[in-house]
């Protein structure tokens, strides 16, 4: 009998782990693996425990930072290849393997943080992102903004217009679209890591480099520079984005609620950016750089000439930029 009851007790066991087994990930708590190039200074960094903490009855989000798990513009390649769960990606990576994304990384397209949500809340916005959807099968959640990008230079030298820009060594990531939109200023463009700039500014390797106010704090760019030029020439987004094996597990209702974690966590992340930033240009000043605004108009129209001209501009879809300018 007791022979009995435990061949009895082996089946049961082995059914209810069979059970366990046939269960989808994400209902045992699926470890989700978050790769991003901002160090965890960044605001986006408390956006991302945010999003953790909204999501955490059904996932444990794991964050590797300052390009700790992928180097920076690797991380789209490993969401396509199921090696990562979910990235902050670069519109500029899309646009490699989706040429109409151009577009959305060239210089002064959109105005300001609120333009960019309108562009991508709208039906237009919807478009772009199903052409990732459909082109690379990864998700995107939405724009990521991060401040406005600005010209830091260590020379002292005065910039006015984008001819006095000719021969500046600017530090830009790497990709052709990076390499494009420092053109696109007047600069000489040079490729170099994010997590490298700190000492290419100290070495001398380069003159420059390009980024929103709040990444020049946290990376300590101010501490190797002399100046601030704010040339406002890209309003800087990067893309929430999640692999899509990750999200086609998920059931609609899941689907939701990870969308909405998503939003609510980004604007947050939008709101503090737009702060910071009003208060950083101050600050630097009083710190002792030289922050003052070029002639924009300018930047602006030798920015859109330098596009209109390119190779990039060809694949733009008809019509989307004047779609983009007509938004509130």
């Amino acid at each position: 009998m007791n022979r009995s009851i435990d061949r009895r007790t082996l089946i049961g066991a082995g059914a209810a782990l069979a059970a366990s087994a046939a269960l989808p990930t994400w209902a045992q708590g699926q470890t989700l693996r978050f790769a991003a190039v901002f160090s965890d200074k960044d605001i986006r960094a408390d956006m991302m425990k945010m999003f953790a903490k909204e999501v955490e009855a059904d996932y444990k989000l794991e964050l590797h930072l300052n390009s700790t798990l992928f180097r920076q513009g690797t991380e789209l390649v490993a969401l396509q290849r199921d090696n990562l769960e979910m990235g902050n990606i670069a519109p500029q990576d899309f646009a490699k393997q989706v040429p109409a994304w151009s577009l959305l990384t060239a210089a002064y397209v959109f105005r300001d943080a609120n333009h960019l949500n309108a562009f991508f809340a709208s039906d237009a916005g919807a478009q772009m992102k199903k052409m990732v959807e459909d082109q690379v099968k990864v998700k995107i959640l939405g724009p990521t903004f991060f401040g406005t990008r600005h010209v830091g230079l260590k020379p002292k030298k005065k910039i006015s217009v984008p001819a006095d820009l000719q021969g500046v060594k600017l530090r830009m990531p790497p990709g052709d679209a990076w390499q494009l939109l420092g053109r696109s200023i007047g600069a000489n463009p040079t490729p170099m890591a994010y997590a490298e700039t700190y000492t290419g500014l100290q070495t001398g390797s380069v003159d420059g480099q390009d980024n929103p106010l709040p990444n020049v704090q946290n990376m300590k760019f101010n501490e190797v520079m002399s100046q601030i030029v704010l040339t406002s020439h890209l309003v800087a987004f990067d893309l929430l984005t999640v692999n899509m094996k990750t999200w086609n597990a998920m059931n609609p209702q899941k689907q939701r609620a990870f969308q909405a974690a998503a939003d609510k966590a980004i604007a947050w992340s939008t709101a503090e950016h737009q702060k910071r930033e009003a208060e950083l240009a101050e600050s630097f000043r009083k710190g002792g750089l030289d922050v003052y605004t070029p002639n924009i108009a300018a930047f602006r129209e030798h920015a859109q000439k330098v596009y209109l001209a390119s190779d990039e501009a060809k694949s733009w879809p008809a019509g989307m930029l004047d779609k983009i300018n007509a938004m509130k």
